[in-house]
């Protein structure tokens, strides 16, 4: 029997791991204007200084037999099962996985965002002044703790509407504050600003709640959940079209235990493991099972020296437990780490990937 061809939209941690797992029981064409995969977890210290945070594309797809077209996705016609990329090809699918992220909102011209670690590093080599971090989240905490422990010249506050690290316990951000306030920043909690266009200080990055990339499926029709992410079953097909599947931050993904399924790599990888194994499954003749995940653990760095894991129950409400201090920043590390770690073993044994704790 024939192979089915199926196009993967994004090389994301969703999208790699499932075009992955999928290359040794389908055709599988990987589309993504990059040449390398990014650690989106290390844009703060991306933004901080290090060098590199990218993986050539090629070193993880050559060896799985995965066609990589170099190209973005313009338009997706389920009638026609066929996409159109930015340089006039038309790609034909029997399945589709879209798996194309999400972006923090646009700011505008005067604000930096945690996708332009690299462009707001050169302008804190210009440096001394003020930096302005907006958003309370772990990744406005991030940026402001790795910032502020790296570029001494610069005076570096974090606004948030809320308190800073709603999702954490007492403990937990009581640990974010002592912390952050030890390494000079200062937290202005309870302030909601309208755009960078409000705030009086040399730089500004935007940090704010991410939003999912399905201008897309939108267009094609396909359903969104109220969210905005892309409405799935759960074995992550599209309610509305059933051969596409939606993995990672662009999907409005739940399971039993944990409920709705916030955006993270620690849900992508699993996410884009299982839309493999349900296809896998449907071309077997099998019904795919639904996602099975629960939330452990979340990871904050603060700094390179310093971090927190906030201990959750399964649907990521925080427990009162928590390790600080260095330990917590060597932990979250083999974290990031280990997600490199696992795209590799795809690589090499994508048959051991749902073998993984919090893969399926």
């Amino acid at each position: 029997m024939e192979k089915q061809q199926v196009l993967v939209l994004g090389a994301g941690y969703a999208g790699l791991m499932a075009a992955l797992r999928l290359a040794p029981h389908t055709r599988v064409t990987l589309v993504d204007p990059s040449t390398a995969f990014t650690e989106r977890v290390r844009l703060h210290e991306r933004a901080a200084g290090r060098p590199d945070i990218t993986h050539p594309l090629d070193a993880l797809t050559r060896r799985a037999g995965i066609v990589h077209v170099a190209a973005r996705a313009t338009r997706v016609d389920p009638a026609a099962r066929q996409v159109t990329t930015d340089d006039g090809r038309r790609l034909p699918y029997d399945r589709l996985v879209y798996a194309l992220g999400s972006r923090t909102p646009d700011p505008g011209e005067r604000a930096y965002t945690p996708e332009t670690a690299a462009e707001l590093h050169k302008r804190l080599l210009d440096g001394p002044g003020e930096l302005t971090v907006v958003g309370g989240g772990l990744t406005g905490i991030e940026l402001a703790a790795e910032i502020a422990e790296s570029q001494h010249a610069w005076k570096v506050r974090l606004i948030t509407g809320d308190e800073v690290g709603t999702g954490l316990s007492a403990k937990g951000r009581a640990h974010v504050r002592t912390t952050l306030t030890g390494l000079g920043v200062r937290i202005e909690e309870g302030r909601r600003v309208a755009g960078p266009e409000d705030i009086d200080t040399d730089a500004v990055v935007w940090a704010t709640a991410m939003t999912a990339n399905t201008a897309l499926a939108e267009a094609a029709g396909i359903s969104l959940d109220p969210t905005g992410g892309i409405s799935v079953d759960g074995a992550l097909r599209s309610v509305s079209h059933p051969e596409i599947y939606a993995v990672g931050d662009s999907a409005a993904m739940t399971t039993s235990a944990a409920g709705a399924l916030r955006m993270a790599c620690a849900t992508a990888l699993p996410a884009g493991s299982h839309a493999a194994s349900s296809i896998i499954a449907e071309t077997r003749g099998r019904q795919p099972e639904p996602l099975r995940f629960r939330f452990v653990v979340q990871c904050v760095s603060l700094g390179r020296r310093d971090g927190l894991i906030q201990l959750v129950r399964a649907d990521d409400s925080p427990r009162e437990g928590v390790l600080r201090g260095g330990l917590a920043a060597r932990a979250k590390e083999r974290v990031v780490r280990s997600t490199v770690s696992m795209l590799r073993l795809a690589a090499r044994r994508p048959g051991a990937v749902p073998l993984i704790p919090g893969m399926s």
